[in-house]
């Protein structure tokens, strides 16, 4: 009998081509995602070095950070993502690698459409320039994100020098309160265990919750993973996982279906195993979440005052920064507060199960008039499920607009950034400084919450606008 693995050690241990003396493991990587920011530089690089790419079958460019969200029809006005987009469709056809750019049927966010399209598949290892690549783990996957160096190298040699990180299990054990979703519950981690809380692991989500989440949650949690310091986070792949899978294009189809099917349902914690760290949450304790700081570990329940320097985890003087910034101050009640955007999006919130929720609560509402809300898609497919679904005509009933696929608001580097000083409230990633643009103030929160705010004009508490 051999020791009892966890998931983590099988996928790892199964993709060492080489291991190295106190040193790092070198580590195939089958799948590569690559978009127009972090990829031309790397080019470059195999370009002045006179070297191909090795498998360009494995690697999946598509254009999402720098791309306009309304008129992408259109030239692109901005000169630097003009150029990155030619960039990466040039590069693309110069190496044989499949690309989505703006305006293909398939483009979208890069970790939305890798899952949608089949590509992201259990036991896999999967890496892109971007540090939300660890969304891929939610289908029992080793993803994260890397630099543009490695870059450069997995497109070189399908291979990364990578150290193995630590292991740490959270499970999350009961049932959710009527309003809480797969956001509020990573973002209730983080505030238990900071924004560094996992520096060096990779999680492995398990318990309960996250075996009832769908496969949407599982993506949302393993997205914010990357937001508490871990490389990654991933949960182990069951039935839901294949029900996701079966059926899309690039998933494996007849024998290789069944073959692969065998494999991933070997794809568990075997009973025993030890990880270098265990937390265990009650469901039961968490309540629709949002951030007052300038760090995803600074939130909470929305019920709740701001806290004291003395009750977060952070240093009193970095606090005081924080809240400064925000404008806000230690013992204000989050709700009430008036906010001036709304944005529902991202790789972490952009897909049709984030739009569903985000209806269920404007539905025979309207938009409050002092909002200014981009409701964005993740891929030209959550666009055509919105529509095919209805849910656009109670979007636009409630006087919403939606917009092209896109990274959006999310990070300030397309036209979407909020003005220096608003306040939003964004189902995006990440609250950091200047994270939507420069001087924009950021309430980090689910797609329940951004509907409440959207239609009250302040922070609201989902659970009385939900229809009983």
């Amino acid at each position: 009998m051999s020791n009892p693995t966890t998931l983590f050690d099988k996928v790892w241990d199964a993709h060492v081509v080489r291991k190295i003396e106190d040193g790092p493991d070198v580590l195939f990587i089958d799948r590569h995602f690559i978009h127009e920011v972090t990829s031309p530089v790397a080019f470059l690089g195999l370009e002045s070095r006179g070297i191909g790419v090795l498998y360009p079958e494995r690697t999946f460019a598509t254009a999402d950070h720098n791309t306009p969200t309304i008129n992408q029809h259109l030239p692109v006005a901005d000169p630097l993502s003009a150029n990155q987009l030619a960039a990466l469709e040039k590069n693309s056809a110069k190496y044989n690698i499949s690309h989505w750019g703006l305006g293909h049927q398939k483009n979208g966010i890069v970790h939305v459409v890798g899952p949608e399209n089949g590509i992201t598949l259990p036991g896999m290892t999967i890496v892109c320039g971007d540090s939300h690549t660890s969304t891929h783990g939610a289908f029992g996957a080793i993803a994260f994100g890397i630099g543009t160096s490695e870059v450069e190298m997995v497109l070189a040699s399908q291979c990364i020098m990578q150290p193995k990180p630590k292991k740490m299990r959270i499970s999350v054990n009961g049932t959710l309160q009527k309003g809480v979703v797969a956001k509020d519950v990573v973002l209730y981690i983080i505030s238990q265990i900071s924004a560094s809380g996992a520096t060096g692991y990779f999680i492995e989500f398990a318990g309960d919750v996250f075996r009832n989440l769908s496969m949407e949650g599982r993506m949302t949690v393993c997205n914010m993973s990357i937001e508490m310091g871990a490389r990654g986070g991933m949960v182990a792949p069951d039935e839901k996982t294949l029900a996701y899978i079966e059926g899309r294009e690039q998933a494996p189809k007849g024998d290789a279906w069944d073959k692969a099917v065998a494999y991933w349902q070997t794809l568990k914690t075997d009973d025993g195993a030890v990880f270098d760290l265990e937390y265990v949450y009650d469901a039961a304790n968490i309540e629709p979440q949002i951030t007052y700081g300038t760090n995803p570990g600074l939130g909470t329940g929305i019920t709740n005052h701001i806290p004291t320097a003395s009750q977060v985890l952070d240093g009193a003087a970095s606090y005081a920064k924080s809240l400064s910034y925000m404008g806000f101050a230690e013992n204000d009640s989050i709700i009430g507060k008036p906010i001036d955007y709304v944005f529902l999006g991202s790789c972490t919130n952009g897909r049709i199960e984030d739009f569903r929720a985000f209806a269920s609560i404007v539905k025979g509402r309207k938009k409050a008039d002092n909002v200014t809300a981009w409701l964005v898609p993740g891929s030209h497919i959550v666009e055509a499920q919105i529509k095919e679904e209805g849910i656009l005509d109670i979007l636009t009933d409630a006087g919403f607009q939606l917009r092209q696929p896109g990274c959006s608001a999310c990070l300030a580097m397309n036209d979407d950034k909020i003005p220096a000083g608003k306040y939003a409230v964004s189902t995006s990633n990440r609250n950091f400084e200047g994270r939507q643009g420069p001087g924009a103030r950021t309430l980090l929160a689910s797609p329940l919450v951004a509907a409440a705010a959207a239609v009250t004009g302040v922070v609201t508490d989902p659970r009385e606008l939900i229809a009983e």
